[in-house]
């Protein structure tokens, strides 16, 4: 099971009185032994009792292991059944057999599948027409055949439509081995790339690609650049990141006219671009790296749009000519502003998609590059959540996201940005007699220490009484920036239909409520992200979503 499924069986377990000592169950918890292990980098010393229990490879630590599982196992004995009833609910819910909405590039539509009883995708197209003959590109459970492990890393069909590059992970190391496939004929190039992340892209010569590496300590910090036919030692290095706290990556506009090396830390970043018709130029620097300065780059025209926190805490759009992208030919586009952050923008030859947060919440507007003028996509729900998919045609109107809820499945559409007209293409599609119809959601605030207003998404099956006799399982992260999203579960609906309310506490730390929500829960605010979800708990109790006896966190 995932660890979320293993949260949620917890919270039924805990609720329903299931996890408590069994009856006639002598069973005695394990104990790890203390071996104190001192460690003094930095010159202060700390001592960690349990260094010991690193050893995966341990016999010891192996024995320990076996022995929390068997106690385990007694301890929830008298649960099995509840513990088969819910593993039956969620794996029931699950469309074993489906196929992903396919995207078209040129004249492909490209798409994934999977088949009952295998774990794998298999990834095909169809040419034309979506009536057209499928053919399989890639079938991944086949290079599964006989391995303990295969994660598949690079993807990426050539612009031509004739070659296929992928990349095998088969030791969980997160390091691939990139091969080359012919997709007119079905054979495999000689070419192999090994150490390679998952940062890669094709030249427009259908020749060329560039590839990433990580180090010693699963850093991308090389970028290279491969031409068919040479070996990997042959490659040549078109980048190091020197800097131990940046990150590298590579990538490509949607215009197909720019390649880009993107580079970052947690606090800065810089970016490169190169001519994607001459791979074999030299990258150039759109603006240097400044502290605390962060930014990203799209194409359109003859100009590069930026999205940069440069004097703005929630971002701010600049423009530059692409001849001349230094810093200070920059020249705003879409200021600053308090209550709105900028997430980013995707461009097409006739619009930008600009990705917001506002409220609490993720926001699309649209912009016609011809006149500037800007509306905002409708959303139906009072508490949702969406996300730009795969869109790589940079000449249509069409863009298209995927929306969800906790109540409505995962949904992709297709947008018309000229008509603001939707067409759903497809819903996940949820087995078992699930009826989004009979769950309700809401958003609620509860007050923070300090006054702060801390939003919650909720949900919970039509028909409940707010009388302070539900379980409710409370959950938030509040770290990195990261936004807690109103997602939506197949496996949640367990919770919901034995009478649970499910509550997403979206605290500080996090990034729902734009940049300054991140910054007052992180260093000397940190503990504002703990306050916060504390507030949220006696707020759902005081308003009697459930009692202090009935809540799971």
């Amino acid at each position: 099971m995932r660890i979320t499924n293993l949260l949620l069986l917890a919270a039924v377990l805990i609720i329903t009185g299931a996890i408590i000592t069994a009856c006639g169950t002598n069973a005695v918890p394990p104990v790890a032994k203390v071996e104190p292990v001192i460690d003094s980098t930095f010159g202060v010393e700390r001592i960690d009792n349990y260094h010991w229990l690193r050893g995966k490879d341990n016999p010891e630590v192996i024995a320990y292991l076996e022995a929390e599982n068997e106690y385990t196992e007694k301890m929830t004995a008298h649960t099995k059944k509840l513990q088969d009833d819910l593993y039956d609910e969620m794996l029931g819910r699950i469309k074993e057999t489906d196929l992903s909405v396919p995207v078209k590039r040129d004249d492909y539509y490209y798409y994934s599948r999977t088949e009952e009883g295998k774990q794998y995708n298999i990834y095909c197209r169809k040419m034309g027409s979506l009536e057209a003959a499928e053919e399989i590109l890639l079938d991944v459970n086949q290079l599964a055949e006989g391995k303990d492990f295969l994660s598949l890393g690079v993807y990426d069909v050539s612009p031509d439509h004739k070659l296929l590059a992928y990349g095998v992970d088969t030791a969980g190391s997160e390091r691939y081995v990139i091969r080359v496939k012919n997709l007119e004929t079905g054979e495999l190039f000689d070419d192999i790339v090994t150490g390679a992340s998952t940062s890669f892209e094709w030249a427009n010569d259908n020749q060329t690609f560039f590839y990433s590496i990580t180090n010693d300590a699963w850093r991308p910090f090389k970028v290279f650049r491969h031409r068919l036919g040479q070996t990997d030692k042959e490659d040549f290095l078109v980048y190091h990141e020197q800097d131990e706290g940046f990150f590298l990556g590579v990538g490509k506009t949607k215009s197909q006219k720019y390649l880009f090396i993107g580079i970052g830390s947690q606090t800065s970043s810089e970016y490169r671009y190169l001519d994607a018709d001459n791979p074999t130029g030299k990258f150039t620097v759109i603006s240097p790296r400044e502290e605390d300065v962060e930014y990203e780059v799209s194409h359109h025209g003859d100009k590069f749009y930026i999205v940069t926190n440069d004097n703005a805490t929630n971002f701010k759009l600049m423009s530059a000519p692409v001849n001349r992208p230094s810093k200070k030919n920059w020249k705003e586009v879409i200021g600053h502003r308090e209550d709105v952050k900028l997430d980013g923008v995707e461009c097409f030859e006739n619009y930008m998609v600009l990705y917001e947060r506002e409220g609490g919440f993720k926001q699309m507007r649209i912009r016609d590059m011809k006149t500037g003028d800007t509306y905002r996509v409708d959303f139906p729900e009072p508490v949702y959540t969406f996300y730009g998919t795969s869109n790589p045609d940079y000449y249509t109107d069409i863009v298209r996201f995927s929306y969800q809820s906790l109540v409505t499945p995962r949904s992709v559409y297709d947008y018309d940005m000229k008509t603001r007209e939707r067409e759903l293409k497809k819903q996940k599609e949820v087995l078992g007699g699930f009826d989004p119809n009979d769950y309700q959601s809401e958003r609620a605030f509860a007050t923070a220490d300090d006054g702060t207003q801390v939003p919650i998404s909720l949900v919970y099956k039509k028909g409940l009484v707010k009388d302070g006799s539900n379980p409710l399982y409370l959950y938030g992260y509040g770290s990195y920036g990261m936004s807690m999203d109103p997602y939506f579960s197949s496996n949640r609906l367990s919770l919901l239909n034995r009478g649970f309310v499910f509550a997403l506490a979206h605290i500080r730390g996090g990034g729902e409520m734009g940049r300054p929500w991140y910054d007052d829960g992180k260093l000397l605010h940190k503990k504002n992200t703990f306050t916060d979800f504390i507030a949220v708990a006696e707020h759902l109790v005081a308003q009697k979503y459930t009692s202090t006896n009935r809540l799971v966190c």
